[in-house]
């Protein structure tokens, strides 16, 4: 079971790693220019993914401090995570929740910060389910916050879907 966590993970660093990759070869006012509907820079939604990301590793890191007892994911997390994963891939527009809303997000930054924050993140998140004791593998431990508890797979399957809706916002506010 971890190394179906770590691979998932793994594939996860080069998706975000891909992206940083294509968006070197913009300039820092492409990369911060706002799209016409007024909507996030594509600097500015890279910083959205990477409060998402660093906040449910905080969430997770805290819930792992008090050493409570986990359910294993219910069957119909898989199910709840099938809708989640459409809704994602939707073109329906949903307003950030405020915890990694516009009041956290900087107006303006430089690749190389995002780059750095994001690969910061990424590696905690690679340390944390690297060091993820056995009996751990196969519980609910993420409690997602439309869908409840989630799987560490899901987990990570929810992250990447949420990634994969905002590249194509970033691809389009530099276009």
């Amino acid at each position: 079971m971890r190394d179906k966590i770590l691979l998932a993970n793994m594939e996860y660093t080069r998706l975000v790693d891909a992206l940083l990759e294509e968006m070197s070869r913009k300039t820092l006012a492409q990369l911060n220019q706002k799209p016409a509907d007024n909507g996030w820079s594509a600097i500015q939604t890279m910083h959205h993914l990477i409060l998402v990301e660093s906040q449910s590793l905080a969430y997770l890191n805290k819930k792992l401090s008090f050493n409570p007892e986990f359910p294993k994911p219910a069957w119909s997390s898989g199910l709840k995570m099938f809708f989640l994963k459409c809704t994602l891939a939707s073109p329906i527009k949903f307003k950030a929740p405020k915890s990694v809303g516009n009041d956290l997000i900087p107006e303006q930054d430089s690749l190389e910060n995002v780059s750095a924050k994001w690969h910061q993140v990424r590696q905690s998140w690679t340390d944390l389910l690297t060091r993820l004791p056995d009996n751990l593998l196969d519980k609910a431990v993420y409690r997602h916050p439309r869908i409840g508890l989630i799987s560490w797979l899901q987990t990570i399957d929810f992250i990447a879907s949420h990634f994969k809706r905002h590249k194509a916002q970033i691809l389009r506010a530099i276009s």
